[in-house]
């Protein structure tokens, strides 16, 4: 391979190499990380948490059950799942330090903290061995990835036979004036609460170019049958805007 043919990828809109990518994600969610729930709230009107809670209505955490949340950052999904499961552990895994340590600030996670484990790690070269966890989550984080189909292959490989993969995502609407109307939100007001709330209007610019880069849901599915998983579905939240996917390790 020639020094002209070095691979790239998106980052948000500008093509990137892929050797960058990781370090311009960490950039951003280091960035963000103190006011990373909060923008949630705001950005979605509090609807992220409806998602989160279908999420958990899918994934049905039974006790004693291991999650691995992978990009898991401030540990949202984790604390969901160990109330679901009444009791279990997870393990919160995100490449950019300033989260976990956001997470761990949470009421929650004092709470928790014998059922909880936060390490820093890559969702290309997770530091698990094989057929490690039941349940395995990503939400909101797999679009950040520099090869989601890398991402889906340590899914796979770090689950139990029976495992579960359940993965929380922004997509595409179908009706494609509902998604102009949605495109001219999201570019329009997203940057610019931000700059107001976090101080960085650049962050929350590429967030909303990498939902738009982002596979459909149904290419989306192809990938994750790609990576192994049987009886993989999905489902719509709030007519597209997010989808749920979900796979099995039979």
């Amino acid at each position: 391979m020639t020094e002209n043919s070095e691979k790239t990828t998106h980052f948000g809109f500008e093509t990137i190499s892929e050797d960058a990518k990781a370090g311009r994600v960490q950039g951003v969610f280091s960035s963000v990380a103190s006011k990373y729930d909060i923008m949630n709230d705001v950005m979605s009107g509090g609807v992220h948490r409806i998602w989160k809670d279908a999420m958990m209505d899918w994934l049905a955490p039974r006790a004693g059950q291991r999650l691995l949340d992978v990009a898991g950052g401030t540990g949202d999904i984790s604390f969901r799942f160990l109330k679901r499961a009444g009791h279990g552990h997870a393990t919160v895994l995100d490449l950019t330090e300033p989260m976990l340590i956001e997470g761990r600030k949470r009421a929650e996670a004092e709470k928790m903290s014998d059922s909880l484990d936060w390490v820093v790690g890559d969702a290309m070269a997770l530091p698990f061995e094989d057929a490690t966890f039941d349940v395995y989550t990503i939400s909101f984080g797999i679009r950040n990835v520099t090869r989601p189909q890398d991402a889906l292959a340590e899914a796979y490989r770090v689950l139990k036979p029976g495992g579960r993969l359940m993965v929380l995502e922004f997509s595409q609407l179908p009706n494609p004036m509902m998604q102009k109307a949605y495109d001219l939100y999201s570019f329009n007001v997203i940057p610019r609460m931000g700059q107001i709330i976090a101080g960085d209007k650049d962050s929350y610019q590429y967030l909303v170019e990498s939902i738009r880069n982002f596979p459909d849901q149904e290419t989306f599915l192809g990938m994750i049958r790609e990576a192994g998983f049987d009886n993989a579905k999905y489902r719509n939240l709030t007519m597209g805007v997010a989808a749920l996917h979900s796979g099995w390790k039979l």
